[in-house]
């Protein structure tokens, strides 16, 4: 039986596939990030997936905070960009690699997630074709963590069953491990710099009151847009089973602050749930 191992599909350009250059570019994102006080633990993460030029200093002000910490386990929820499935997908394979190394999957607790609902399958859909959105989560996971294995998951339809889905087997499976749940994504997409931070600010209300239930209305409306608004839901009803009691935007930016071109952007946050 052979081994599976996802290879990285977009290294080289999301970010640097050389191991050095990339190890420097992750490096330098942190190393400009402060740390905040007063965070005894972190639940849970949000963080942008486009290309580092763009997101990497919003996602490095996330996992910033991670470091020096220790956890077992790291679940990577992820929408699906490339092709579309009714399930959610908790991937079957041992291993995620990037040019920082491989990453392990904790198989067995893959299988109780995967099996916890018919919602949810033990599956390589969404994973084994050129998925962006979790593969850029995990060099900086690398670089923050020392020992841990991988959970990764990719939401097909997004809808709320799978959302409940998700966040109850996360909550049952996570429960007395040191675990963080790490949700990927990005705001609104290609509307004027003033449209987005109006649409985005939305998102950053309802996370800064840690209100899923208004954010989920509020997307299904159409009063704000997240690519990931369903991992980001699961991520915030399961962290709060598991005890999170606050949450935090801690940066907005978009394109726009990055390029000066404010006619089209999209938007990007980095979120923490906490106590």
């Amino acid at each position: 039986m052979s081994i599976k191992i996802r290879q990285p599909a977009v290294a080289g350009l999301f970010y640097s596939s050389q191991k050095e250059t990339l190890q420097r570019e992750v490096a330098m994102y942190l190393e400009n990030s402060p740390s905040l006080d007063d965070i005894q633990t972190i639940f849970g993460l949000v963080a942008p997936h486009a290309g580092y030029m763009y997101s990497g200093g919003v996602a490095a002000r996330a996992y910033r905070q991670i470091v020096d910490r220790e956890y077992e386990v790291v679940v990577v929820i992820s929408p699906s960009h490339r092709v579309y499935f009714e399930e959610v997908s908790v991937y079957h394979g041992k291993a995620y690699s990037t040019p920082l190394g491989e990453i392990p999957v904790d198989t067995e607790l893959a299988q109780a997630i995967a099996g916890e609902d018919s919602r949810l399958i033990y599956s390589g859909i969404g994973h084994d074709i050129d998925e962006h959105a979790l593969e850029v989560q995990l060099p900086f996971l690398q670089h923050t963590l020392e020992d841990f294995k991988l959970i990764p998951i990719v939401m097909g339809d997004q809808n709320d069953e799978n959302v409940q889905a998700l966040s109850d087997a996360l909550a049952k499976h996570l429960k007395g491990r040191k675990a963080l749940i790490v949700a990927s994504s990005d705001l609104s997409h290609y509307y004027s710099y003033d449209k987005a931070v109006l649409l985005d600010g939305v998102v950053v209300e309802d996370i800064n009151n840690f209100d899923d239930k208004k954010l989920a209305h509020d997307l299904k409306n159409g009063v704000c847009e997240m690519c990931g608004g369903g991992p980001v839901l699961a991520t915030m009803k399961a962290c709060r089973a598991l005890g999170a009691s606050k949450s935090k935007v801690i940066l907005y930016r978009n394109s726009g602050d990055v390029t000066g071109d404010r006619s089209q952007v999209v938007g990007y946050l980095a979120a923490l749930f906490y106590s």
